[in-house]
């Protein structure tokens, strides 16, 4: 049954004034794109992905998280099928505010700004019902990876006066890989070593919601990590617990969002960045090679520690007696005596 304009109206504004749910009746949202024009992710005005604005994928008809073909064509990993990309926050166990296009829609959260430029999108919110608690996403290209991934620098600030306890906050997406969209191999990793991660599995299409009960697709992928888990249409969902947030203060952790055209220059980005807990989708027949895309789904600053670390670097003294050993080598070099 469609609805007529007027009685969806009246029905966002009751739910509105309930506390329950908040219908923005315009969307800025945006299309981003890395310096090498190889990624692109479309994001709403709440922070989630998924937007028909601007979109560019050819496999959709919205672009979340895309990649560049040989062929030319942006392809999405996150749109076809299902709008199904999406975060949630609560607090004080009693207390939420999600959005996910196609799972949720938004519900209790209010838009403060969103703005964007060609490579990067800020979205700020509050839950409708404690305006006080805000939710900010800083999406930009990666410092250290910025033709593979995008970051995320998500900024949980309490001003509602009091302290809030149990702040949770989750992440999950469908992950739907081309050229084989609902028949992927997913990889997680990362579960072991992250304190604040409390559930975690392959159920892409769950709620955002943190205050809600969802299980697995695969029930060996609860809590747990894996490696190439497929073929299946499956995801990622992750929920964090950061414990209590007193008055005046912030959480800051990150995610990462992005994709390479191999497995090996995937995995290097998620070293490059240090990232802590991840998620791979491949298409059915690129599990091993990770051709011809390798999406990335990422975090850090949620207590673990780097999956894959950086190459090691060598320690100041050890660079002085390298320096040291060369300039005798020269000097060696210099009074040897000609034949």
């Amino acid at each position: 049954m469609k609805l007529s304009k007027s009685l969806l109206s009246l029905l966002t504004l009751s739910l509105t004034g309930l506390g329950l749910a908040y219908a923005p009746t315009t969307y800025a949202a945006a299309v981003i794109t890395n310096p090498a024009g190889t990624v692109a992710m479309g994001i709403n005005d709440e922070g989630h992905l998924n937007t028909s604005v601007g979109n560019i994928a050819a496999n959709a008809d919205a672009t979340g998280l895309a990649f560049k073909f040989p062929d030319g064509n942006f392809y999405d990993a996150t749109s076809p099928g299902c709008l199904c990309e999406g975060w949630g926050v609560s607090v004080n166990d009693s207390i939420s505010g999600y959005a996910n296009v196609s799972t949720d829609g938004v519900v209790n959260l209010t838009v403060d700004s969103f703005s964007a430029t060609t490579s990067t999108a800020t979205s700020t919110v509050h839950l409708t019902s404690l305006p006080g608690l805000t939710v900010t996403h800083e999406y930009a290209p990666a410092p250290n990876a910025p033709n593979v991934l995008f970051r995320a620098t998500v900024t949980v600030t309490n001003d509602t006066g009091s302290d809030v306890t149990n702040l949770k906050y989750v992440r999950v997406m469908d992950w739907d890989i081309p050229p084989t969209e609902f028949n992927e191999f997913v990889t997680i990793r990362g579960t072991g070593t992250t304190t604040f991660l409390e559930e975690s599995h392959d159920d892409g299409f769950s709620t955002a919601n943190p205050l809600a009960t969802t299980s697995p697709i695969d029930p060996a992928t609860l809590n747990t990590d894996f490696v190439d888990n497929g073929p299946n249409d499956h995801g990622a969902y992750f929920r964090f617990n950061f414990g209590d947030l007193l008055a005046g203060e912030s959480r800051v952790f990150e995610i990462f969002y992005g994709a390479a055209a191999t497995e090996a220059a995937a995995l290097a980005a998620i070293s490059a960045e240090s990232i802590e807990l991840f998620s791979l989708g491949q298409s059915n027949g690129g599990q091993t090679s990770g051709s011809p895309a390798t999406y990335i789904f990422g975090f850090k600053g949620v207590g673990g520690t780097p999956i894959i670390p950086p190459p090691s670097v060598p320690e100041p003294f050890s660079l002085a007696l390298l320096g040291i050993g060369l300039a005798a080598l020269r000097l060696n070099h210099r009074k040897r005596p000609h034949a």
